[in-house]
């Protein structure tokens, strides 16, 4: 079980410490405990609540009618209220809320919303997105548990796996071609099964080959498939001391593919590095390139040298 400090609440939930205590104070919507010091401790039950409540009150409820509403009426007031195309924040909330009560049936239909609402990837940028990173949070303070972080990211994964294969084939001959990959050991897919989707919706071919592959397999995949880019994302895996030694092997299977890297390990590296590496710090950025290396005419199926890009 959690336990949050009032400052661990308003980061998580963007309501202000002051405006929580008056919650509490006056409507009771929180039952803190406190510590020996005296000090006020808030429960997983207290942050659920919390997040629902902001949501509901985000728009435009008043507090003193949403104070009186039970767990059970809280939670189907949010499911029908985050119909809003731009309402992110509130949509994140109901989300992170869903997930601490495990709640897969309001998951699924709130992600359902978000992508009829903004279609597919503005879903994934602007409501997917900022929820994994309010779970990162919660993650490091405790209070998501492996299960609750599996059923999160195995739904997010069955999304995109069926927004992907919803799309057109794309010929190889037709396209820019891209292999992605994870490095062997490396487990972390969401973003690279993104990548897959955003690269595929623009018109490039993709050669999947997903988690766990050995980097002696890659010589012979670019031998035969001849890539335009060679993209992976390394979250955990290698180790942070031999990142240099592994993206220089990388980068020498073959000099005149361009290597895309992203991920925080990939981030850190402040070494100089071959000049066909591009390092992406923003998803944002990612789909940048994608669009700008898509392809609009025949001509531009030539080879070109990465440092051109």
């Amino acid at each position: 079980m959690g336990r949050f400090s009032i400052s661990d609440l308003e980061q998580l939930s963007g309501i202000r410490a002051h405006t929580i205590r008056m919650w509490e104070q006056r409507y009771g919507i929180l039952r803190p405990v406190r510590t020996a010091t005296n000090i006020r401790t808030y429960c997983d039950d207290d942050l659920r609540r919390l997040l629902n409540v902001a949501t509901l009150c985000g728009r435009g409820k008043r507090i003193s009618q949403v104070a009186r509403l039970s767990d059970e009426e809280l939670a189907q007031a949010v499911l029908a209220c985050c119909d809003a195309s731009r309402d992110y924040e509130r949509q994140v909330n109901a989300l992170l809320a869903a997930m601490l009560e495990m709640d897969e049936l309001v998951l699924d239909e709130l992600l359902r919303n978000a992508i009829r609402q903004l279609g597919f990837e503005k879903a994934i940028m602007h409501v997917a997105y900022p929820f994994l990173q309010r779970v990162g949070v919660l993650w490091q303070t405790g209070t998501v548990n492996p299960a609750q972080e599996h059923l999160v990211t195995n739904l997010l994964r069955q999304k995109i796996m069926a927004a992907t294969d919803a799309l057109a084939p794309v010929h190889p001959a037709k396209a820019r071609r891209w292999v992605l990959f994870l490095p062997e050991g490396e487990m972390h897919e969401l973003a690279l099964l993104f990548m897959n989707y955003a690269l595929r919706v623009r018109g490039h071919h993709v050669l999947y080959l997903g988690q766990n592959l050995p980097i002696a397999e890659l010589e012979s995949v670019c031998a035969s498939y001849t890539p335009y880019a060679l993209c992976t994302v390394l979250t955990a895996v290698p180790e942070r001391d031999r990142v240099p030694d592994y993206i220089q092997k990388l980068a020498a299977i073959s000099p005149e593919t361009l290597l895309v890297l992203y991920g925080p390990l990939a981030q850190q590296l402040c070494l100089d590095m071959p000049e066909n590496i591009i390092k992406p710090p923003l998803m944002t950025d990612f789909l940048a390139l994608a669009d700008k290396t898509k392809i609009v005419s025949a001509d531009q199926l030539q080879p070109e040298h990465a440092s051109s890009h």
